[in-house]
């Protein structure tokens, strides 16, 4: 729906995703802690035996308890977007409570949290469950920590991978996403590049820095899941988000970053493609971009705190950059 606008899966999927989370909620019970029975968590965690794959950092319960709050906050979106005015209040209300219990239980008056880790925080941050502002400020440094001390390796699973970089790009730490970006060492993202790969591996380590297959009984060499910062690329890095489903208004916001020289992305919207790239030759940043019939876009050019709107067709800005 956000990157199509197609509001028929919104409509054909909404009584599942009601029953689910009603489902969820009531295991979470009066407590609105999700804290029993069997949990994937943050699966495939590199710190993980290759045998116990759910055997992460993270609390498991931790993870389910944020997941539901994330569930509930997500259903209530789509029940205002369908028109469904008191589902959205439910939900939202739900959110709010299972928001609450998730700060009494594994959040400290400072910021940090029952478990110290790279998903944990990532969470936090990301799904709006730290109360005050000093918590997130806090939150934020403690992450930049621990990703400074796992040598700017990635610390996270199936469940953190998408979220570690806008997590750290939302505390104002983007230089911090791209060292984990251009990081080569096991674990993380150009790992399997230096090893040869063409494809996502399932395991950070699918194939080990010697060579030898990771011996877990899941081994793929073709599984999505630790691609997720393709999502953060796109929008970060080239700069090309929805704004509005299916992109009827859009954001034009690169944030160059690690070294990279250029960077574009495109998107086929159902108005029409999407562009937005940029490049930095002799001390100038150019950044072009094409909005497509019937759609705005808001531009934010690198360096600036301001943006401004635009209507559509072919764009070109440049900015001095000392980046």
């Amino acid at each position: 729906h956000e990157r199509f606008g197609d509001r028929a899966v919104l409509e054909a999927q909404y009584d599942s995703m009601r029953r689910w989370v009603e489902h969820v909620a009531g295991l979470a019970g009066e407590s609105r802690l999700w804290s029993a029975g069997f949990q994937f968590g943050d699966w495939l965690d590199p710190a993980a035996p290759p045998d116990r794959p759910r055997d992460a950092r993270t609390d498991t319960h931790l993870v389910a308890t944020a997941c539901l709050v994330h569930s509930a906050d997500v259903l209530s979106s789509i029940a205002r977007e369908l028109g469904l005015g008191d589902d959205a209040a439910r939900y939202a209300h739900l959110a709010g409570e299972v928001r609450q219990a998730f700060a009494r239980e594994y959040v400290t008056p400072a910021g940090r949290l029952a478990a110290d880790t790279q998903t944990a925080f990532a969470l936090a941050l990301r799904y709006g469950l730290l109360p005050t502002e000093d918590q997130r400020r806090h939150a934020g440094e403690r992450l930049a920590r621990l990703v400074h001390q796992a040598g700017y390796r990635i610390g996270t699973g199936f469940v953190g991978t998408p979220l570690i970089c806008d997590a750290l790009c939302d505390a104002g730490l983007d230089d911090m996403a791209y060292r984990m970006l251009m990081e080569r060492g096991c674990p993380s993202w150009l790992f399997p590049v230096t090893m040869g790969a063409t494809t996502i591996w399932e395991r950070w380590d699918s194939l080990r820095p010697d060579g030898s297959v990771n011996p877990g009984d899941m081994t793929s060499f073709n599984h999505y899941a630790l691609g997720a910062v393709g999502d953060w690329l796109h929008r970060t890095v080239g700069g090309l988000a929805p704004l509005e489903p299916g992109y009827r208004r859009m954001a034009i916001a690169p944030r160059p970053g690690g070294g990279l020289t250029w960077a574009r992305a495109r998107h086929r919207t159902p108005y029409g493609i999407a562009k937005s790239a940029w490049r930095i030759d002799g001390g100038q940043l150019v950044v072009r971009a094409v909005v497509p019939p019937n759609t705005t876009a808001s531009v934010r050019l690198p360096g600036s705190a301001s943006s401004f709107d635009v209507g559509s067709g072919e764009h070109e800005w440049s900015v001095e950059w000392r980046g």
